[in-house]
């Protein structure tokens, strides 16, 4: 589209020049230079492999069958088998070089900050390296699972899936280290204006011998590698045959780790939704009592319902939110529909619901439509709820199903919000409340890494070391961005 962007088609061959910028490398095709977006690419998977040992492609994008069925490499290896000794190899090699990266943190960086206690905190080191040490203990011990299943002779028949199955429960820490990198993030780029941390950082760097790259890509390693599993398994698992005695563990290990990846994700969209609920409570009149985010954050749905309550067995029309753990209760002005007051507010995990047939009621002794009840196990405390529609209060009896079982599933996976998380996300809320206006979103992060220079990657250096550190998200596009502000609804 630009002047300076390389043009690629599927199947095209790119020299890497420059990936110091995390979403666009510097590549060459043929006499073409220009930038290209990393995302779009994926790696040889064996950087010294000469191309013409890479099996043929047909439209499909499947393998040419004259190719893989027929070729045989060494002693009656087929071109799978080649294939799969090579994603094995790229497996542990990577790996090797991902400990090293790690262990070159924790010991170039981490080591020599806590001997520099007039510069850095021990809540600043936690905030810039989160739990990078508890990672680099769990991938060590990792490591040597990977080379005990590791078959030096006939590395293709080595079986690997079984010990991704053993560490997935492990692997969920770094759950916490994605959480916290744009706090780290931030928290560099607001050290990094100061000299004297600049060049601290960098005499680390050149103590340690560590590649021309700076901290801030060598924390984004540990992001990129946890998202890099399910892409390294399903490339395994194209190239085990069924009949390999590894191949149940490998798809049943792809899956694990999804989940894991996936879990990662959901973690940090909640995160994200808790500053959306503090800033919904912000916008609430007459606030009363402990706010949402003490014990919940999820909004699983909300709406406006018919509320009916001893003694009086008065109906009165509010509009509920169903947290998790908690339904808040609001009344709307009478005069201004969109400003809320706050009435009360029901635990959820005292509840039971019960769901009511059309007619009268026998508790209440009225007559009801499109109705369920909340009753309290401990205090014998009922509350009917009407809906205006049958299908309101199926979405409502859903909602209430889905919340029981969102509290089950943070029990099992152990998630839950910091006091320091909480804490920030009411004071961004009550700033934004006072100021009127929605606070500029601001990428500290993103705008010191486009102010640096793009060099060359010196020519010494084995490319792949770098390439590992450099698998960027897509660059936005404003085609899709204006697509978006015609969508009249968004997920």
């Amino acid at each position: 589209m630009d002047d300076q962007e390389l043009g690629f088609k599927a199947g095209d061959v790119i020299e890497v020049m420059d990936a110091t910028n995390k979403e666009w490398w510097w590549g060459r095709i043929l006499d073409s230079e220009g930038w290209f977006p990393a995302s779009f690419v994926r790696l040889r998977v064996n950087q010294d492999e000469p191309m013409e040992d890479y099996p043929l492609k047909v439209e499909g994008g499947k393998e040419d069958e004259s190719s893989s069925g027929t070729r045989r490499f060494g002693m009656g290896q087929t071109t799978k088998d080649q294939m799969r000794t090579n994603v094995i190899n790229e497996i542990i090699s990577t790996e090797r070089d991902y400990i090293k990266h790690l262990k070159d943190i924790c010991e170039g960086y981490i080591k020599q900050c806590r001997k520099r206690a007039d510069m850095f905190t021990e809540e600043q080191l936690k905030t810039i390296f989160g739990n990078i040490e508890d990672i680099y203990r769990c991938q060590k011990k990792f490591v040597k699972a990977l080379e005990k299943k590791f078959n030096k002779d006939h590395p293709h028949l080595s079986e690997v899936g079984s010990c991704f199955l053993e560490y997935q429960t492990e692997f969920q820490i770094y759950s916490e280290y994605c959480n916290n990198h744009p706090n780290a993030c931030m928290e560099l780029s607001r050290l990094t204006k100061v000299n004297k941390y600049v060049y601290f950082f960098e005499a680390c760097r050149l103590l340690q011998k560590m590649i021309d790259i700076s901290l801030d890509g060598f924390l984004l390693t540990p992001v990129q590698k946890i998202c890099k599993y399910p892409l390294q398994l399903a490339e395994l698992l194209k190239y085990t045959n069924p009949q390999h005695r590894d191949f149940k563990d490998v798809e049943a290990a792809l899956n694990a780790m999804k989940n894991v990846a996936r879990l990662i994700n959901e973690r940090k969209r909640r995160l994200e939704n808790i500053d959306k609920i503090a800033q919904w409570q912000s916008s609430i009149e007459d606030w009363e009592g402990e706010d949402v985010l003490v014990r919940s954050s999820e909004l699983i749905y909300s709406g406006e319902l018919a509320k009916i309550s001893h003694p009086q067995a008065k109906s009165q029309q509010r509009m509920f939110f169903l947290f998790d753990h908690q339904l808040v209760c609001c009344k709307k002005d009478l005069l201004r529909r969109d400003i809320l007051y706050y009435k009360s507010r029901i635990n959820m995990d005292d509840m039971e619901i019960l769901d009511v047939e059309d007619g009268k009621d026998k508790d209440f002794n009225i007559s009801v439509k499109n109705a369920f009840k909340l009753h309290c196990r401990d205090t014998e405390e009922v509350h009917i709820f009407c809906a205006k529609k049958p299908e309101q209060k199926q979405r409502w009896l859903k909602a209430f199903e889905n919340e029981r079982r969102q509290v089950q599933l943070d029990q099992e996976t152990g998630f839950s919000i910091t006091e320091v998380q909480k804490k920030q996300a009411m004071l961004n809320a009550s700033k934004q409340h006072h100021t009127g206006k929605p606070k500029a979103v601001t990428r500290p992060y993103y705008d010191f890494l486009m102010r640096q220079k793009h060099p060359t990657l010196p020519t010494t250096l084995p490319q792949q070391q770098v390439f590992m550190l450099a698998e960027p998200k897509r660059k936005p596009s404003n085609f899709w961005q204006n697509i978006s502000r015609l969508t009249p609804f968004r997920k």
